[in-house]
């Protein structure tokens, strides 16, 4: 089969097709025929050698990728025959090998793909889907907040500018000039160009004697500080990244405001067994029912990793970046 090889830590050039021996599925193993592979943020951190996550830096050389959508093509010792052919999308975890046409995963890993649901979808929604339900968890968004989301264009943020409308609440976009249309497009209330400085006074004339209850930051920065600042009496924070930067507080933002912040997941995942699952069937079932439609980025072909990876990382993407092995 045909991969994407990392052998050292570095820019995305260190990304290369290669030929190497298809993997074989081990006990409680399934070998996906992959039709799509999500990248994410965190992949080009690993790929970098900047940071891992919570596992580390991975051993090298490597086939990054963590969710990969696709066919079943065989099984191993211990998994039903009755898997065979049927279109399943997983997130593979701490062991990667997603770009790649063939990859493995555990049984207990799967879902299958609802009808009507494309491999990109799927892939979409696996890891960013079920992040979003557990920041939708965590936010408890009505029809009376007015939310606000940076970065409202990216993978997350398109999905809970969409819950947040379900919801039934007023929901405020930001994202770049070239991005504007594609947030209106998701149904947000308001959209502002977060690359100019008054965006923030621009919000205020436009809520009149509102405020902004709710925050949704994966952006953090500068941007998450002036959204922060935005923020209500008694408002929720919810962050989930900091791709601009770390978003510093101290007790003078809480001081008198009564703030709620929140990480959703963090610790939860192992007070919870189960709870990644769970969310994860969540967030299939509102893209089956079409309750929300994953944003995706235009599909770049397997062998272009580099590429995707470069355009990520100069925010040039728009949604759920995939690759696709077609």
């Amino acid at each position: 089969m045909h991969a994407i090889r990392q052998h050292a830590f570095g820019p995305p050039s260190t990304l290369n097709l290669e030929s190497v021996p298809d993997p074989v599925p081990e006990t409680g193993q399934v070998l996906i025929r992959v039709g799509a592979a999500g990248v994410h943020l965190l992949d080009t951190a690993i790929r970098s050698g900047t940071g891992g996550g919570p596992f580390g830096l991975p051993d090298l050389p490597m086939t990054p990728g963590r969710e990969v959508a696709g066919v079943v093509d065989r099984v191993g010792q211990g998994v039903p025959a009755s898997w065979l052919g049927r279109r399943v999308v997983a997130h593979l975890g701490q062991a990667s090998g997603g770009y790649a046409e063939l990859a493995v995963a555990a049984l207990t890993s799967l879902h299958e793909i609802p009808d009507g649901v494309s491999d990109e979808a799927a892939v979409a929604t696996i890891g960013t889907g079920r992040t979003a339900m557990a920041i939708l968890a965590d936010a408890r968004i009505t029809e009376d907040d007015v939310v606000l989301v940076p970065a409202a264009a990216g993978g997350i943020g398109a999905f809970v500018v969409q819950a947040a409308r379900n919801a039934g609440a007023t929901v405020i976009g930001l994202a770049s000039t070239t991005k504007l249309d594609v947030v209106r497009g998701l149904g947000a209330d308001l959209v502002f160009d977060y690359t100019l400085d008054d965006w923030p006074d621009r919000v205020r004339e436009a809520l009149g004697d509102d405020e902004v209850t709710v925050v949704l930051d994966g952006v953090g920065g500068t941007p998450g500080r002036d959204a922060l600042d935005l923020l209500g009496v008694a408002g929720r924070l919810v962050m989930f990244g900091w791709s601009a930067g770390p978003l510093e507080l101290s007790a003078a933002d809480f001081y008198g405001r009564g703030l709620t912040v929140s990480v959703p997941i963090g610790q939860r995942i192992v007070r919870e067994p189960g709870l990644l699952r769970e969310l994860e069937e969540r967030a299939l079932a509102e893209v089956a029912a079409d309750r929300i439609r994953p944003l995706t980025n235009q599909p770049i072909p397997l062998a272009e990793a580099a590429r995707a990876h470069a355009e990520l990382e100069g925010r040039g993407t728009v949604g759920k970046v995939v690759l696709v092995t077609r």
